[in-house]
């Protein structure tokens, strides 16, 4: 593809939000797409199904004010993004009313005012914590690539790093502090809390995320002529004599590769044996998330953090809830996300399951209505065991241009940021853009 003649026919090979971003940055070029996807179903990792008469997302996803590309994207297919979202400065608030609370307004004094204003946070703990903060944004919020979270955390105290920097690292990056690259967390904390106003801003969805993209850009795309083929497991791609490509025998200008890391190692094990083995070789995270109702019941807030191990002795597997009567979306249900959840997929379903309901029961032991056991309905567990790349220090991702006119997009490819839905709709662009310019 050129600037001056974008690519006459264009293969996307997967048809979630980075194949979707792809497919339509590529439209606006002029191209004529052609996209694939072994599901018969858009969104990839990121969509709705139904059960039991709801409509469930694989996995409670949430977003952030600093997700430009992500919510400019919606916007373009046709979403009303300020009524498909619960928008709130950000809130880590628990079951018992404490936790941090940002205020709105230019992100440096909003991040100042609300650690300033964490009274539950020790006041050594709360300038200890803005003072690391200065000197991460001093630094340009750089540090050695090989750094784990914990490493650039080891001199701030306890408290504050259990209140904010695990559960921002564990929503962010799905990966343990300890285990987690501190360069990426570091990435995040810049463009989110301390980047543009609003930023650093919940966007919690009030409708499905079918109904929030991939439906939407699928829409937008057919009739903006793009041919969809769905349940289409792609078996080879092939350079053509002369210039060009083939997907399986079918003659294209070139090709982005949106698909998983694992397909797209598949893919080109033959064609780019290199890069087929870095991608085939990333390690991944799983996320648990688990669907129960408890009629009658309302949560103070939208999201609610858990604090981890709370209770000496007392697991504590989820770190964030939603009340998703609060979100318009299904009354009386509640969502809890389980990330870096390893351990808990290793123990199961049923004590995953049994340990989460100790863990509200406790949590909400003084509200009023309480947390009643028995009252309490399992819906639906979903476990998504390659959720996420594993996102340690100093790692090796694939390029996003392994061979002339094929890119890669993905949340995986080679960036800053870790595998978010913002990274895969970047990526997306970053394909068709780096096409442009071969």
């Amino acid at each position: 593809m050129s600037n001056a003649a974008p690519a006459r026919r264009l293969a996307v090979i997967g048809a979630g939000w980075a194949g979707l971003s792809a497919a339509v940055r590529a439209t606006e070029a002029g191209a004529r797409v052609v996209l694939f996807d072994m599901a018969r179903q858009a969104g990839g990792r990121a969509r709705s199904t139904p059960q039991d008469g709801l409509d469930l997302d694989n996995g409670q996803h949430i977003l952030i004010g600093a997700y430009r590309e992500t919510l400019a994207l919606m916007r373009q297919v046709g979403v009303d993004v300020d009524q498909g979202f619960w928008r709130q400065p950000l809130a880590l608030v628990s079951p018992d009313g404490l936790g941090l609370r940002l205020p709105g307004g230019p992100a440096v004094p909003a991040f100042v005012r609300g650690v300033l204003g964490w009274s539950e946070l020790p006041w050594r703990a709360r300038l200890a914590l803005l003072a690391h903060a200065a000197r991460w944004r001093l630094g340009g919020f750089r540090c050695p690539a090989d750094w784990s979270v914990a490493r650039l955390c080891e001199h701030l105290p306890r408290a504050a790093f259990d209140a904010l920097i695990d559960p921002l690292c564990v929503a962010a990056l799905n990966t343990p502090a300890r285990e987690a690259s501190a360069q990426v967390l570091l990435t995040v904390l810049k463009e989110a809390l301390f980047g543009p106003p609003g930023g650093a801003d919940l966007l919690l969805p009030r409708r499905p995320l079918q109904d929030l993209l991939p439906g939407p850009a699928l829409a937008w795309l057919q009739s903006h002529g793009t041919l969809w083929r769905p349940g289409c497991r792609v078996q080879y791609v092939a350079p053509q004599a002369g210039g060009g490509w083939q997907v399986d025998g079918e003659a294209f200008d070139a090709v982005v590769l949106a698909c998983s890391a694992i397909e797209a190692a598949r893919l080109l094990a033959s064609l780019a044996p290199e890069w087929s083995s870095t991608a085939a070789a990333l390690a991944y995270q799983p996320i648990v998330t688990v669907w129960l109702r408890h009629p009658g019941l309302h949560w103070p807030q939208a999201m609610m953090s858990f604090p981890a191990q709370a209770t000496p002795g007392l697991p504590a597997p989820a770190q964030f809830g939603f009340d998703l009567g609060r979100l318009g979306l299904a009354p009386d249900t509640f969502a809890l996300v389980i990330s870096g959840a390893a351990e808990w997929v290793a123990r199961g379903t049923e004590d995953t399951v049994q340990a989460l309901r100790r863990q509200l029961q406790h949590a909400f032991a003084g509200s009023t209505p309480a947390w009643q056991d028995e009252r309490v309905s399992l819906l639906a567990v979903r476990t998504e065991k390659r959720a996420t790349f594993a996102c340690t220090p100093d790692l090796h991702r694939p390029s996003a241009s392994p061979l002339p006119g094929l890119a890669v997009a993905g949340d995986y490819v080679a960036g800053p940021f870790p595998a978010t839905l913002e990274g895969a709709v970047r990526s997306g662009r970053l394909a068709i853009e780096g096409l442009q310019q071969a």
